[in-house]
């Protein structure tokens, strides 16, 4: 950015300053157009005295989030911090871990000690280990003193998914997310060839055949392994447990503590009884296990149909085509409704925790109060500066990007900063066009069949079967995906031979740790059956 586009983004954004100030003091402005059903702030009080709070003291507070700074992110926090020291006499110094080193970093943060009063926790980043061990601190007793418009609004579902060995040791996003396994497929030719639309695995194995046999392409061109696995587990409604388990499931949803090794099923055998026919009609390559190609490559090209993703990602890659491919028709199918529901992502997989170093939880979780339920800080946050960032539409809950004024600007980017530790569904905005017409659909639909998701919550420390664990995963690498994909000639002998070889390497001793752990979990959460 040279020096003149630079002054002019400084004075913009003073002068924006300067407006959002004034129409604070209006009365009207600070909700940034929303409804008026949003949140409201709970400040009534002086910096000095908020509600029954001490905040005499200034406090600057230590915060880390997982990701990049926006190049915009200095000058959105500085307002932050001007809001805060205003309201609560608090400022937060804003660190960020990269997308490179995360996993590390994080090690190092929450063993050494350094002051940390608040960091990004999820599932995935290993949250519940963090937790067991001691790294957070448990805030059962703090949430309702110090972030009690958050405290009332977190549904019970979601504090008891962040709970460990009983305690609350994060504040989880309330947003719900759905990412049920699918896949994206040509529905112009499905159209062309005359098929009937997909909605179950007869109508996927027709629309396979019929692309093979009328159209000279191979389906499923590339990698086929996780269009095929996925399509078996959602079939059957097995579902993982465990982490990384690999072969052990639970049978169904209905069903959670019959939990299994899904190679000695009678769904299994059928299942790769019938994919040996899939492969020698040619639905998939037989170099498919070795294929470095993804068999959405193929779709770009026109020489494939069926590509595995979840929702979201099918989104990206529909929109995408659009734009590169515009005579190409895609539609999708979620996998959840073979059996008419999906879970959505636990609520901790993206959550903010308060590491044991903190100095100051107290007035960690009031900033994150505000954050969460006061408009004026959430979109400030979460979107940067309306009128240099975005703007508003009409309806007051969709936001445009770029705002009319920067729509030539070859210097503007979208601000993006790692927001999803706060998110709250009632004060999220809509964004707009540009995104897949078909999503709001598909989320409807899922927030209509939504159940709550009792199995994510089931993490344990694989370490006393890990001799089991790693010797079942090759054996899986060995045997079971060969079966998977049909490459196995004579299917009983191979099944038999698999089976023989997962007894060997300790599948029972494995699938009776994880079924003891996961009882332990549903006992702890109240599931019965």
């Amino acid at each position: 950015m040279n020096r003149k586009i630079k002054n002019l983004f400084s004075v913009v954004i003073s002068a924006l300053m300067v407006i959002v100030l004034l129409a604070a003091c209006g009365g009207n402005a600070g909700n940034g157009g929303k409804a008026d059903n949003q949140p409201k702030t709970g400040n009534t009080g002086s910096p000095q005295n908020e509600g029954n709070v001490d905040l005499s003291e200034k406090v600057e507070l230590v915060w880390y989030l997982l990701g990049e700074p926006h190049k915009d992110t200095e000058a959105v926090v500085a307002e932050f911090n001007k809001m805060l020291a205003e309201e609560l006499n608090t400022t937060v110094k804003l660190n960020f871990t990269s997308w490179a080193d995360w996993e590390t970093k994080y090690n190092l943060l929450l063993s050494a000690g350094e002051r940390i009063d608040m960091i990004f926790a999820s599932t995935w980043a290993n949250y519940y280990k963090y937790a067991a061990q001691g790294a957070f601190l448990p805030l059962d007793d703090l949430l309702p003193v110090y972030a009690p418009e958050t405290w009332k609004n977190v549904s019970e579902q979601d504090w008891k998914e962040a709970k460990v060995n009983g305690k609350i040791y994060a504040v989880p996003s309330t947003y719900p997310e759905y990412t049920p396994d699918g896949i994206v497929y040509r529905e112009d030719w499905r159209k062309e060839l005359g098929l009937p639309e997909i909605k179950d695995l007869d109508s996927i194995e027709a629309y396979l055949d019929a692309v093979k046999r009328e159209k000279g392409v191979t389906p499923i061109n590339g990698k086929a392994y996780n269009e095929i696995y996925t399509m078996f587990r959602a079939y059957h409604d097995f579902l993982h447990i465990g982490g990384d388990s690999g072969v052990v499931v639970a049978t169904s949803y209905d069903t959670p503590r019959d939990i299994v090794a899904y190679p000695f099923t009678d769904e299994f055998e059928e299942w790769v009884k019938k994919m040996r026919t899939w492969a020698e009609k040619g639905y998939w390559n037989s170099d498919t296990l070795s294929s470095q190609s993804e068999a959405g490559d193929a779709i770009k090209v026109g020489t494939g149909a069926v590509y595995w993703r979840n929702a979201p990602g099918a989104g990206g890659f529909i929109m995408g085509q659009k734009t590169d491919n515009p005579d190409i028709e895609l539609a999708y199918f979620p996998f959840s409704r073979f059996h008419n529901y999906v879970m959505p992502t636990l609520s901790v997989q993206n959550a903010m925790a308060i590491p044991k170093s903190a100095k100051y939880p107290e007035r960690s979780l009031m900033v994150l109060d505000k954050l969460r339920n006061d408009p004026k800080y959430y979109d400030l946050m979460t979107y940067g500066f309306e009128g240099v960032h975005y703007e508003i539409s009409e309806d007051g809950r969709t936001i445009v990007t770029p705002p009319a004024s920067r729509a030539d600007d070859p210097e503007y980017s979208n601000y993006d900063i790692a927001s999803w530790g706060w998110r709250v569904e009632s004060m999220q905005r809509v964004k707009p066009a540009g995104g897949w017409p078909e999503f709001d659909n598909l989320l409807a639909e899922f927030r209509e069949t939504s159940r709550p998701n009792i199995f994510a919550g089931v993490m344990m420390d694989y370490e006393p079967v890990r001799a089991e664990q790693a010797a079942v995963n090759a054996v899986m690498q060995q045997y079971g995906l060969p079966l998977m994909m049909g490459l196995v000639t004579d299917v009983e002998k191979g099944l038999e031979t698999y089976r023989k070889q997962l007894e060997a390497a300790g599948v029972h001793k494995l699938v009776d740790y994880v079924k003891e752990k996961a009882n332990a979990h549903f006992d702890a959460i109240g599931v019965k059956v």
